[in-house]
């Protein structure tokens, strides 16, 4: 098992250390894991501030490795907060820093927060939605330096009504951009913590990125505490294989690296 979408208390919303998180991962027989820390430039609440040290940072990953060397493999990560008017800030982080793997997630849109609400006020879901994905759409063109995009689906955790549309137009203009780039997506199992009836994305946008050719899937818990690991990782496999996926990717110096679905835990 891998799972490729963790944090620890380099985040600014988790409290939990490395350490923690990695006997846990050991005990439970992850054979690999990615730290994924939260950079969101300019985030809407100021009240939270989604930077941390980059030098300590790599310190602590290169001394979490030989501290742990031989019983797990640990990876060096970051999950980048998009919004279009961060892009030339982003392209200048990825020139000057070295990471494994990097996750392209949006959680403001508009220059408004989605966990609040504020930027569901005044519009109907469906204007949401549109705006939320078109918005990250923007951003995947001019930021290229990614391996998968994040939850895509994540405005869905924040809305109290469902869409009526499936948005799959705007989506597969999504996929068009990032798949002939090599670049991926997660299946995210938070979306059950959360009160979702599935991951993020959905079952409907896993058919649909699979249909537009795209292959590369990594599976990330979004872990804050350490006993969420690994969390629905059987059932979020067994789904995969069900669409025809038959690999899940890890990374090393943001090139993917591919595992068997049905050969993975055994």
């Amino acid at each position: 098992m891998f799972d490729y979408h963790i944090h620890s208390r380099f985040s600014a919303d988790c409290e939990t250390a490395m350490e923690t998180t990695i006997e846990k991962a050991i005990q439970i027989g992850l054979e690999e894991i990615c730290f994924t820390e939260h950079i969101d430039y300019d985030y809407p609440d100021k009240d939270w501030i989604f930077e941390f040290d980059l030098d300590q940072y790599d310190r602590k990953i290169k001394e979490m490795q030989q501290q742990y060397a031989g019983q797990i493999r640990i990876k060096k990560g970051v999950e980048i907060g998009v919004q279009p008017h961060l892009t030339a800030k982003h392209n200048t982080l990825m020139k000057e820093e070295t990471f494994d793997f990097v996750i392209c997630s949006m959680h403001a849109t508009e220059g408004k927060d989605l966990h609040s609400g504020n930027f569901f006020k005044d519009r109907t879901v469906e204007e949401a939605y549109e705006i939320y994905y078109q918005e990250l759409y923007e951003c995947i063109r001019e930021f290229k330096e990614f391996s998968i995009l994040g939850h895509i689906d994540l405005v869905k955790r924040y809305t109290k009504e469902k869409s009526m549309k499936n948005h799959h137009d705007i989506i597969g203009e999504i996929f068009k951009e990032i798949i002939p780039s090599g670049k991926g997506i997660e299946l995210n199992t938070s979306g059950f913590r959360y009160g979702l009836e599935n991951g993020m994305p959905s079952k409907d946008i896993l058919k649909l990125y699979k249909e537009y050719g795209g292959e590369i899937i990594t599976l990330g818990s979004d872990s804050h505490v350490e006993t969420t690991l690994a969390y629905q990782f059987r059932e979020s496999l067994e789904l995969l294989q069900s669409i025809g996926f038959n690999y899940i990717a890890t990374y090393e110096r943001q090139e993917p690296v591919f595992h068997k679905i049905d050969t993975i835990g055994k």
